[in-house]
């Protein structure tokens, strides 16, 4: 028996897979508690409060930050996102294995703040595959494609902070290394 599970977050350059990823999983084994965010940003249609994300307001968001309630938080394309604290400690504390899947910045902030969580890195086959994906939807304009293209190159730079990196050649393939290290195998 193993002491509680550790906290796991998942992390890698935009148009790696993430989402993917963690959908395939928890599609499989539905136990995996994934986090749910806070955010400022709208809800899109079909998204419902409480599921796919916490819907709150900026003086709600400015309020959880002061209070120190968000394990970590990032402002990304005008809006915030933060992972509550207080959700992650009580799944934790109960046995349960947790999964955030965060960007880099939110990635160091967990590191500061716990520092036993597990930190992975989502990699891309190659530099190649993951300007194919970045530009393959065609629906962005190419300032756009540079800005993302430009900041996958950081991303892929901060590698080595990660405790270890799974390569997405499969989504299959990778969402089983994922679950054999969220301990639930």
């Amino acid at each position: 028996m193993s002491e509680r599970p550790r906290l796991t977050v998942l992390s890698g350059p935009s148009g790696v897979g993430k989402s993917t990823v963690v959908a395939h999983m928890r599609k499989e084994h539905p136990e995996v508690w994934l986090s749910v965010s806070a955010t400022t940003r709208r809800p899109r249609p079909g998204e419902k409060h409480g599921v796919h994300y916490f819907f709150v307001t900026d003086e709600e968001m400015d309020k959880l930050i002061a209070n120190g309630e968000l394990l970590e938080w990032a402002e990304f394309a005008g809006n915030r996102y933060g992972t509550p604290r207080a959700a992650v400690l009580e799944r934790l504390e109960a046995g349960e294995p947790v999964l955030l899947e965060i960007d880099l910045q939110g990635a160091r902030q967990v590191r500061e703040s716990m520092a036993d969580a597990q930190l992975v890195f989502l990699a891309p086959p190659s530099w190649e595959e993951l300007v194919r994906r970045l530009t393959g939807r065609g629906t962005e304009a190419p300032e756009v494609i540079e800005r993302r293209l430009d900041a996958a190159k950081v991303e892929l730079a901060a590698e080595p902070e990660f405790d270890l990196t799974l390569v997405n050649t499969s989504v299959e393939d990778v969402a089983r290394e994922l679950l054999a290290l969220v301990d639930v195998v």
